[in-house]
């Protein structure tokens, strides 16, 4: 259990941190969003 644990903690850290590292570049974030809206 404990090892499960840790692993699903380091999981969502690894995530949060990736998440983090891209809003530092705009430019990503900006071709993500005109993605988003060609959907529609």
């Amino acid at each position: 259990m404990t090892a499960t644990r840790l692993a699903v903690w380091a999981a969502i850290a690894l995530a949060l941190v990736g998440t983090l590292m891209l809003y530092n570049q705009p430019g990503f974030l900006v071709n993500l969003a005109d993605q988003l809206w060609s959907c529609f």
